[in-house]
């Protein structure tokens, strides 16, 4: 049942070899490599954004992408109106004032300056903070999908009635204001949004635009999308686009403007700690080392171990169905049956071979529940006795003795 067995000295698979510095010098040059691709990579990708200028927002008075609007401020300044681009709402007084707020970053002071100081403001935005501060009862609906167009030559704003009829594609408002105006409805009920609205403000008036589509290069020409454009934009001589960007003297303060002046500095710090405290405590995993020990393991260990552990816990069941399940391994290699085979089939194999009853073998091989140490060491002599007699068999010798017969006593 138990033997020793010798394990070569050769070397296994990740062991080191005399080129082991070869090899080190391999796995350095392909990590190299891989740095020096990205680094390439990372040069391309800057070359190309160069020579293809900076990205361009949405609305980019200046840009002559499908989205930028340097065509509608060409035709404005071919009719007569000077347009002063600028990020900043310092000199703002009077005339027509188109604010691009789409990133949200409009401080409500400035907000409420361009409403007294304006004759006519022109709004684009997404968020509620300016809404309030130009007087406008508004919230955002959900954007209208598809290129469709809706008829404005009923609206009472004149830039949409003249246009008579203008694309929706671009954000939609729920109006809770009765006296504000009202223009482009997209959906029905409850979900009726407007691309238009117009209110009044201590200047003049404002005029919030979800039809954005109107003032795009690529969609400009759409419908009436520049009629609305050039009545909203070109109805004074002098027009001023304003932006606001994050940063700007008068955008509104991000986030980390109105966080403490030691906040980064403990943050850096945190990181830090954390560096420090993983370096300290973490793992320092280095290379494997494989020593060649050519030693004799003893194939028996195992189930000796397993034997003292089964006769700590008294666990006489368990270690025979141990014992069980390796003499039925080797019994059906020793009848040709395939490793698959089930314990049955191993069962009648061996009842045949032998000539022991069917159910003898049956008992020796499954048996039952083992209560005391005497049946533990009966059940073992029987699985030794039936595993011989099946060696036996199967090299043509017969037993001659009731003692090679599994489960008989001396």
């Amino acid at each position: 049942m138990t033997a020793s067995t010798a394990t070569a000295a050769a070397p296994r698979t990740g062991a080191p070899s005399p080129d082991q510095p070869e090899g080190r010098r391999l796995r350095f040059g392909f990590w190299v490599a891989i740095v020096l691709v990205g680094l390439v990579l990372a040069v391309l990708t800057a070359v190309v954004q160069g020579a293809e200028g900076p990205d361009r927002r949405p609305l980019d008075p200046t840009s002559t992408t499908a989205s930028g609007s340097a065509a509608l401020v060409r035709v404005l300044e071919q009719r007569g109106t000077s347009v002063r681009v600028t990020d900043r709402a310092d000199g703002i007084d009077g005339g027509t004032v188109f604010v691009d707020d789409s990133d949200g970053v409009l401080d409500p002071g400035v907000a409420e300056r361009i409403a007294r100081t304006a004759d006519h403001v022109v709004l684009v935005g997404v968020y509620s903070t300016p809404f309030t501060s130009f007087g406008l009862d508004v919230t955002t609906a959900t954007a209208p999908e598809g290129d469709d167009t809706v008829s404005t030559a009923s609206c009472a704003i004149p830039a949409a009635a003249s246009a008579a009829r203008v694309s929706t594609a671009g954000y939609g408002y729920m109006v809770d204001d009765p006296d504000a105006d009202r223009c482009a409805p997209s959906g029905s009920g409850d979900d009726r949004a407007w691309g238009l609205v117009r209110t009044a403000t201590p200047g003049g008036d404002v005029t919030l635009v979800g039809t954005t589509s109107a003032f795009r290069n690529d969609t400009i020409t759409t419908a009436g999308n520049a009629a609305l454009a050039l009545g909203l934009l070109g109805s004074d001589d002098r027009l001023t686009w304003y932006t606001p960007t994050v940063g700007a003297p008068d955008a509104a303060p991000t986030l980390g403007e109105l966080a403490p002046p030691w906040v980064p500095s403990g943050l850096a710090l945190l990181a830090l700690v954390a560096v420090a405290a993983a370096v300290w405590r973490g793992r320092r995993l280095g290379p494997l080392v494989v020593e060649r020990m050519p030693v004799v393991v003893r194939a028996a260990e195992t189930t000796e171990g397993r034997a003292r552990m089964y006769a700590r816990t008294h666990d006489r069941t368990h270690a025979l169905d141990t014992l069980r399940v390796a003499a039925v391994r080797r019994i059906g290699r020793l009848l040709g049956l395939p490793r698959s085979a089930h314990v049955d089939d191993v069962v009648r194999a061996a009842a045949r071979a032998t000539g022991i009853p069917h159910d003898r073998v049956g008992a020796v091989l499954v048996g039952g529940p083992t209560s005391d140490d005497r049946a533990l060491v009966d059940g073992t002599r029987a699985l030794d006795d039936l595993e011989r007699a099946v060696r036996r068999s199967t090299s043509g010798d017969r037993p001659s003795t009731d003692h090679d017969r599994p489960g008989a006593r001396p």
